[in-house]
């Protein structure tokens, strides 16, 4: 027999799981990309190279993940997708 409330419970808790791993995938974000900016400041004022893994990073790295994680909620490439191919095989 299945337990409805394990099963709530388990992807509650994976849900919560998936929102700290943003959360903390962006204060990692933000900490390297301050740094970055200080570097450039320091060592090469006239320049603006920190901009580019700003950039790149935010779009693939963060916007990816955000949409991943808020937005179709882990339907792509999520726990379902890995147990279906698990089951395929």
């Amino acid at each position: 027999m299945v337990n409805y409330e394990d099963e709530k419970y388990k992807k509650a808790k994976q849900r919560l799981e998936d929102v700290k791993d943003f959360y903390s995938h962006l204060m990692v974000y933000i900490f390297v990309n301050v740094v970055l900016f200080i570097i450039n400041i320091v060592f090469s004022p006239g320049t603006w190279w920190f901009i580019y893994p700003l950039a790149f990073w935010g779009v693939f790295g963060i916007l990816f993940h955000f949409l991943e994680v808020f937005v179709f909620d882990n339907k792509i490439f999520g726990k379902k997708w890995e147990e279906k191919k698990k089951n395929n095989i």
